[in-house]
């Protein structure tokens, strides 16, 4: 984990950047991703040259060209530069040198659109420095590594024009933990964002299996086994540096519409992760048939659901956000429909409802977490597991400061894996089982307060007799009090 002098050491960097004209959150983080990339070819590469020597074999592949000219581009030769200088160099040289580049690595793959941010000599200077001394200095292992880049996301605190917005580490760990991805699983995230759900299901794999895995595990760790798609080219290089820095080199992250026709994946993955857009719709022209064979809208956080379940392969489990919404809307047919679909021919294992603090600063809406298997049997949903989230470990204000006496989640993962246990659970407690025909008898609302049960307390209450006379000993209290008040100002007034 890093320490508070790394985070001010980022915030310095931050703040120069700020100075220097680049005020855009998203801008800074791309362009220290940049630096970071260049650096990291260098390191890379000074390493290859440092085998190559000790064991007399030429190094198989280098980065940079074998003369003076491509050595110029090396980080390690322009970082000392002076500003002029080192400004002409990599925005000339360096930056157009990186856009060539096709690797292999998902990075570098997707730079061919990437555009030099930096317009003052100076800021570039005083980034470089930053960068390095962080790279060189701060970062001790993978794991600082990733854990730096995830505090710089952390300063995108706006939320993007379709709703997007990153979902808190906290959460994302949660979700993972409900389903437990496994080493060979192929694990997906069609709306990544940042790749928040796909680092944390990795972190989670190496945590918990990384001892016991075999190379063939760890090939696909590497690479191929986690997939993530976005609407939006600079969170896929985002998303990209980020995996990147947590062990992934190779994952297929893609600039595409998940929802759109150019997406055709079915049946492939084992797990999805994810917590796609609450706003906006789809042309219906624009949305695949196979959506609209499971829901006909054009509404697409129903229409992501329906996604999650083409893309599953049978068997495959998902844990997904959905706004509360979703859960009990009846005046459109759809979102019936949708949660029908999920009971009566998926398996859907569980709702934790959140409360609606969790989103904050970027959003108030309340929301839940969907658990399902793709079985696309009937009757394959037993019973559904519920449980009311009221707290999460912070405080459900804008500021959001850790509260660790108010938290939730370690009870709803200890429950988790003690289901058995829930079914003694009665329905006025934070969690409980409803079964199937539960479901359909309230015409598959999923609101929480339609399953609790409501316990009346009897009160009882004197009788009206005794009321009264109470009354006429109060009124009488207050005549008298009143003739007192009138005979003490009579004799004031002699």
């Amino acid at each position: 984990m890093i320490t508070g002098a790394a985070k001010s050491k980022v915030d310095d960097i931050w703040q120069r950047m700020w100075e220097g004209g680049i005020t855009n959150p998203l801008e800074v983080i791309s362009q220290l991703t940049y630096l970071m990339f260049m650096k990291s070819l260098d390191d890379k590469e000074l390493a290859a040259e440092q085998m190559a020597q000790l064991t007399g074999v030429p190094a198989a592949k280098l980065t940079f060209p074998q003369t003076p000219e491509g050595q110029e581009l090396r980080w390690s030769r322009f970082k000392n530069e002076p500003a002029e200088q080192m400004f002409a160099t990599v925005s000339q040289k360096v930056f157009p040198f990186l856009k060539t580049l096709h690797t292999g690595n998902a990075f570098a793959e997707s730079m061919e659109d990437a555009s030099f941010g930096f317009n003052k000599p100076k800021t570039l200077e005083r980034a470089v420095s930053g960068i390095d001394d962080l790279l060189t200095n701060v970062v001790k292992d993978q794991d600082d590594l990733g854990d730096l880049y995830e505090y710089m996301l952390s300063k995108l605190n706006t939320a993007g024009a379709n709703g997007q917005f990153r979902t808190p580490k906290h959460i994302r760990d949660l979700m993972v933990g409900l389903l437990d991805p496994k080493p060979g699983q192929l694990i997906g995230d069609p709306a990544c964002g940042t790749a928040g759900f796909l680092i944390s299901a990795a972190e989670s794999i190496r945590a918990h299996y990384g001892d016991a895995m075999n190379a063939d595990e760890w090939n696909l760790f590497e690479g191929e086994q986690f997939t993530g798609f976005d609407t939006d080219q600079t969170m896929v290089r985002i998303s990209a540096m980020n995996l990147l820095l947590h062990g992934v080199e190779n994952p297929d992250v893609r600039n595409q519409d998940s929802l759109s026709r150019l997406n055709t994946i079915r049946d492939r993955f084992d797990v999805i992760l994810a917590n796609p857009p609450f706003t906006g719709s789809l042309d219906v022209e624009d949305i695949d048939d196979s959506l609209k064979a499971i829901v006909e809208t054009k509404q697409t956080e129903l229409l992501f659901v329906a996604l999650f379940l083409r893309m599953l392969k049978l068997g495959g489990r998902c844990a997904c956000i959905v706004p509360n919404g979703v859960l009990f809307r009846s005046n459109a047919k759809a979102y019936r429909e949708l949660r029908r679909e999920l009971v009566d021919h998926q398996r859907l294992e569980a709702i934790i409802y959140m409360p609606s603090g969790v989103f904050k600063p970027y959003s108030g809406v309340s929301t839940a977490i969907l658990v399902f298997t793709k079985t696309d049997a009937p009757n394959s949903t037993d019973k559904v597991w519920l449980y009311n989230m009221e707290h999460d470990g912070f405080t459900l204000d804008d500021k959001r400061d850790e509260d660790v006496s108010h938290n939730d989640i370690p009870d709803i993962l200890e429950r988790w894996s003690h289901l058995d246990a829930e079914n003694s659970r009665e329905r006025n407690e934070q969690s409980f089982f409803v079964t199937r025909d539960d479901i359909a008898e309230q015409d598959y609302d999923f609101s929480f307060n339609k399953y609790v049960k409501v316990e009346y307390e009897k009160k009882e209450y004197p009788p009206t007799s005794q009321l009264m006379a109470e009354l006429r000993e109060l009124n009488d209290k207050f005549v008298s009090g009143l003739n007192t008040l009138d005979a003490m100002l009579a004799k004031d007034g002699e």
